[in-house]
């Protein structure tokens, strides 16, 4: 058991209390998800004061949840993407405050991308310039404060494509998240690559796991076990990757976290 991986979860600031003991005991991964809305990130002190008072005496990897509603990465008006970069940044200050080592952000790729980007020279490589001029200053500033950001897949149906980006950004501070749950339905409703394909094609770029059961007809965020999404086939693939990633049960129900937990744990695939 002792050589298993140890998964943690993503909670919010008030659900805490309740995961207390499990979350210290072996200081399990945590991310909180509550700084990807604006609101929050424009008055954050409250949410970080909870956090810092909870967290006391833990000493585990922190991530939270960047910020995305309302915009893409790759967004192309100029007069758009200060606005899309000073939310970065505000995240960013979060982490600062929290001592948080990781942030997860969106991947913009769909479908119609993985169709339609080689149908005129240049595109493809414009849509990757997009989002690496985006992410321009908040990686740099992410590289000075020791961050991560983590590119997670939400409508991908190429893993490369996510990849690409990354390899282009050459950045510590950029990296490689995988939804098992976006993948499983990606895979189902647009035939993309199987769960554990998008673990193996990040590799040692993978800084991030968002563990997630669904039946791959929606994006469910159900409890572990729920679903039919293959758990050894995605801890197969977690074995031959050796950057450590962030791993992090995402779902909807608080409540069954240590549940899914315990259904690795009964699999014999982590702790």
């Amino acid at each position: 058991m002792s050589d298993l991986p140890i998964v943690g979860a993503q909670l919010s600031v008030l659900d805490l209390d309740r995961h207390r003991d499990w979350l210290f005991e072996k200081n399990r991964d945590l991310e909180l998800p509550e700084f990807c809305m604006a609101d929050i990130l424009k008055k954050p002190d409250t949410f970080i004061d909870m956090a810092q008072k909870k967290l006391d005496g833990w000493s585990g990897r922190l991530g939270i949840h960047g910020p995305f509603s309302g915009f893409e990465l790759d967004v192309k008006d100029r007069d758009i993407r200060p606005i899309v970069q000073a939310r970065l940044d505000m995240a960013l200050d979060v982490c600062g405050r929290l001592g948080a080592v990781q942030m997860v952000i969106h991947s913009p790729y769909d479908r119609w991308d993985q169709t339609n980007l080689d149908r005129a020279p240049k595109l493809r490589d414009g849509m990757r310039n997009a989002i690496l001029d985006t992410l321009k200053p908040a990686l740099a500033r992410a590289e000075d404060m020791g961050v991560t950001m983590v590119l997670e897949n939400i409508k991908d149906t190429d893993p490369r494509d996510r990849r690409a980006v990354v390899e282009a950004a050459d950045s510590p501070a950029l990296r490689l998240s995988v939804d098992t749950g976006h993948a499983h339905w990606a895979h189902w409703v647009d035939g993309a690559p199987t769960c554990d394909m998008f673990i193996a094609d990040a590799g040692d770029l993978l800084g991030h796991v968002h563990l997630q059961d669904t039946d791959g007809y929606a994006d469910r965020h159900w409890p572990l076990g729920r679903g039919n999404i293959p758990w050894f086939g995605v801890f197969e693939a977690l074995k031959r990757c050796k950057s450590a990633p962030h791993l992090i049960v995402e779902i909807n129900d608080f409540d069954q976290v240590q549940a899914s937990v315990a259904h690795l744990e009964a699999l014999g695939l982590a702790q």
